[in-house]
């Protein structure tokens, strides 16, 4: 899955970003995803989180369509979504600038100043830089900063639709795979391609960012009748 190689495919994203969000300049939105596995053999402890079970992580950037645009998988569960980023190539070349963003551009309605394009995270703990915003720290804010906080926020949590999508459509992600690390990255990498082509084929559903775990389950119980009675 390769970043998108053209200034134009940068500028298409951002505005859809803008349309759907009403946050300018924005080509990407980051995030990580926790998929849980069963203890690995010998590994255990790299793969433990802070949520106190075993994984491996899915960084990704997504576009406003719910599509990735890129992918990392297989770090540990150990680690944070930063240290991942800054250590990903993809990561990495955004922050000494070698990715074809498009030039920097002036907000709508205004002439200047001219303003770089950019990612949105989530998590204080990233790394700010020329092509990358993080909300403010909650300490200390004023309305401007709550309203740049929310406004980023907004646009930010497509990365969280699109990874409830990825999930509620292949239903492997609901539960801890019972496959080894390697194994479970290979079938992560499938399902994000596939999770791609079916967005370019079909569009977005909303039924499909829906919970059916229960639905034409055939081990659930057939009736619930309640205790109580009017």
């Amino acid at each position: 899955m390769k970043p998108p190689s053209s200034k134009e495919r940068w500028l298409e994203i951002a505005t859809n970003f803008y349309k759907r969000t009403n946050f300018p300049n924005c080509v990407g939105a980051v995030d990580g995803k926790y998929l849980r596995l069963i203890c690995p053999t010998h590994r255990g402890s790299n793969y433990f989180n802070y949520k106190t079970y075993h994984s491996i992580v899915l960084l990704a950037v997504v576009d406003s369509d719910y599509c990735f645009i890129a992918i990392d998988v297989g770090a540990y569960g150990k680690e944070s979504d930063s240290s991942i980023f800054n250590n990903w190539a993809f990561g990495r070349k955004l922050a000494k600038n070698k990715i074809c963003l498009p030039n920097p551009k002036a907000l709508p309605n205004t002439d200047a100043p001219l303003l770089p394009f950019v990612l949105l995270g989530d998590n204080e703990a990233f790394t700010l830089n020329t092509h990358f915003l993080r909300p403010y720290p909650r300490n200390n804010m004023n309305d401007q900063h709550r309203i740049f906080n929310y406004r980023l926020s907004r646009a930010r949590r497509l990365v969280e639709c699109t990874f409830g999508i990825l999930s509620n459509k292949w239903r492997i992600f609901h539960t801890s795979m019972t496959i080894s690390p390697d194994f479970a990255m290979l079938v992560t990498k499938a399902a994000c391609v596939l999770h791609n082509f079916v967005r370019a084929r079909d569009g977005y559903k909303f039924e499909d960012s829906l919970a059916h775990y229960f639905k034409n389950n055939p081990f659930r119980c057939s009736q619930h009748r309640s205790t109580n009675k009017r």
